[in-house]
């Protein structure tokens, strides 16, 4: 054993350790509750979501690979899938006739709405209810300085789906965009009628006061 390679220590490892157990089972746990609640994969779940909160649900296929940490290949096949389910459409990027963007259709964000709560009830049951406000914070702060040593490019990405807002009393609270605020509310909406706690004429009513608004 050379003594010029920089061994963890006995608490590093034993820390490294937890972070490694963590980063297995969570993605296992996940996969799991989306296959069983809505038939999809994580991977294709990322891809929706990714797309549901994009400017316009469109968006270049390499920018979409990195919103949904894979490569361009396993993206390929993804939105292969998607297109058969009619949920996601590719097409000439609106910019650039030489890029191709990935766009999701009415029927793939709906189903997006589909699975955002229970995707969400899980995202709590596993992590957000089980750590305190301020441990969940300081996690984020800790994940963030690992970001920037192993993948900057998705820090950026997680950045540009949030939105700091001036005069913000915690400028590390940004608000989400409008897009990614606008599949919360449908999402948190569709539950409340699945549950008939809505009443779908209610809102089709208050939704058409707020566009002609």
């Amino acid at each position: 054993m050379s003594e010029d390679t920089p061994w963890l220590s006995q608490a590093q490892l034993y820390n490294w350790m937890h972070l490694t157990g963590a980063l297995t089972a969570l993605p296992s746990a996940i996969e799991t509750q989306l296959k069983r609640d809505s038939g999809l994969n994580f991977f294709e779940y990322s891809v929706l979501s990714g797309l549901s909160g994009a400017p316009g649900r469109a968006m270049k296929m390499s920018s979409l690979a990195t919103c949904a940490l894979g490569s361009p290949s396993r993206l390929s096949h993804a939105v292969t899938r998607l297109e058969r389910a009619g949920w996601v459409e590719r097409r000439n990027c609106t910019h650039s006739t030489r890029a191709v963007e990935a766009v999701l259709t009415d029927a793939g964000y709906a189903k997006v709405v589909q699975a955002a709560p229970a995707h969400a009830r899980e995202a709590r049951r596993l992590v957000a209810d089980v750590l305190t406000e301020e441990e969940f914070d300081q996690l984020r702060r800790s994940l963030r300085k690992i970001l920037r040593v192993a993948a900057p490019e998705t820090l950026d990405l997680i950045d540009s789906s949030f939105e700091q807002q001036a005069g913000t009393e915690d400028p590390e609270r940004p608000e989400p965009t409008a897009g990614l605020q606008q599949v919360c509310t449908d999402a948190r909406h569709a539950e409340l009628m699945a549950a008939g706690q809505l009443d779908p004429d209610a809102l089709a009513q208050e939704n058409a006061g707020r566009i002609t608004a």
